[in-house]
């Protein structure tokens, strides 16, 4: 496995390289000869880790599973290109989050899977926007992080609810129509559970040095298992990846109102959670190089604008990845290239992911999820109010609906400010707004992308 002892940094790997791209040399953050072989090794292990979270967010969000893996490969390439010019961060890992899944499937059941490209289209649109005027800082003083918090503890909820049947599912032919406890089903459980229970006791022991281990070994005994026990297994639709215009076909302008409606709030989710990323991928850096999440929102939407012109998904470089990867041994964003090329192998050759069980499947997400709603734990280091505002959040994204969810607490966020502003500090409305208005403003004016 990797060898995790840190280099000693280089003038050459000084913290400032990610930050000011115009005075580092260019590529430092794309390629570094020395690093090469933990770089491709990185690669490897997070790929191999990538393509069955990527196969359950796929299915999560109603999308073919090699549409998945040829959105993250895109991505991973982009995001290679890119850090030759201008470097968001240096070992982060891009994929489909976990967390838009619920939001996609939303999308695929309200406006069709056809209909969807065009959509992807219009949130990498918008995203451009955010990016050329730097408009991030705005959003994240919009929407508090612990909002975004209890939106994912929500999703994760959905998602650990989802795969939760498939630690029951038996095949086709050992189906009862008459009983559906019976001693198949029961030894299925059994399965799950153990599965369920040396994965998490696998990422307990390893989660700090190799977190890809579990992974590994819940690949690899399910499938040896599955050759001496009837358990179900993945299944790969066969689907072509073709390059066409995202043409949209709405046919009404209330439909339209809402496309533009939920693409702005996947647009805005997808960048909240990738400032969120970069500032934990900034703190694992080997090297202490510091992100610009402005330059990683360049590389977010021209891969989800590429994305869009062959029914492909959004991307963001995942927390859990990225983490890997630097176990792993990563130091520029060489081993994401690797990364692409692993899923590559798989998109090809996909044939080969139907030697995955579907209970090994199930306990990965399950677990995602699980660590998902867990994210309310570091919430109440921001005190009660904001445990209380993130819970009920999480609760309305469950039960309501994501968008809705969201709206509704940041509803109840806004309101509670003014009742506090208004009777405890007694300023008038006027003061009230004008007090709002000053939190953006002592920002600083909105500027082009660093």
């Amino acid at each position: 496995m990797a060898d995790n002892r840190e280099p000693p940094a280089s003038s050459d790997d000084h913290p400032n390289d990610g930050h000011h791209p115009l005075t580092a040399p260019l590529g430092r953050a794309a390629f570094q000869g020395k690093y090469l072989f933990r770089d491709v090794q990185a690669g490897i292990i997070t790929g191999a880790m990538a393509v069955p979270l990527t196969v359950g967010i796929a299915m999560m969000s109603h999308y073919p599973i090699k549409v998945g893996l040829a959105t993250v490969a895109f991505a991973s390439f982009i995001g290679w290109i890119n850090a030759w010019f201008r470097p968001g961060n240096y070992i982060g890992a891009p994929g489909i989050a976990a967390g838009l899944a619920p939001v996609l499937a939303m999308g695929v059941a309200a406006f069709g899977i056809e209909n969807m490209a065009f959509v992807i289209f219009l949130v990498s649109a918008m995203q451009a926007l955010i990016w050329k005027f730097n408009w991030q800082k705005y959003i994240l003083m919009a929407v508090p992080g612990y909002l975004v918090e209890g939106l994912l503890a929500g999703v994760g909820l959905k998602i650990a609810l989802k795969f939760l049947e498939f630690t029951y599912e038996l095949p086709l032919a050992q189906e009862s129509p008459d009983t559906f406890w019976n001693g198949a089903r029961i030894q299925m459980c059994l399965i799950s559970l153990a599965g369920f229970a040396m994965f998490v006791y696998l990422f307990s022991k390893f989660k700090d040095t190799q977190p890809a281990i579990p992974y590994f070994a819940l690949i690899i005994a399910g499938a040896m298992l599955a050759q001496f026990v009837p358990v179900p297994m993945l299944h790969v639709e066969d689907v072509d990846i073709r390059v066409a215009l995202p043409v949209p076909h709405f046919d009404s302008a209330l439909m339209w109102a809402y496309v533009i409606g939920f693409a702005a709030m996947l647009a805005l989710i997808d960048v909240i959670e990738q400032v969120m990323s970069n500032a934990a991928i900034e703190k694992i850096d080997p090297l202490k190089r510091k992100c610009n999440s402005n330059n990683s929102l360049l590389a977010i939407w021209i891969a989800n604008m590429g994305s869009s012109f062959f029914g492909g998904m959004t991307n963001l470089d995942g927390l859990a990845k990225s983490t890997t990867n630097k176990l792993a041994g990563a130091m520029t964003k060489f081993s994401v290239l690797v990364l692409g090329i692993v899923i590559v192998f798989f998109l090809i050759y996909s044939q080969f992911l139907e030697y995955l069980p579907k209970f090994a499947l199930a306990a990965m997400m399950i677990f995602s999820g699980w660590k998902m709603i867990l994210g309310l734990v570091h919430v109440s280091d921001d005190g009660p109010y904001a445990l209380m505002l993130a819970t009920i959040c999480g609760a309305l994204v469950f039960k309501v609906g994501i968008f809705e969810g969201l709206l509704i607490a940041m509803a109840i966020h806004g309101l509670v400010h003014y009742m506090v502003y208004h009777n405890a500090d007694k300023l008038p409305n006027k003061a009230i707004i004008r007090k709002y208005l000053e939190k953006f403003s002592s920002h600083g004016g909105a500027g082009g992308p660093d």
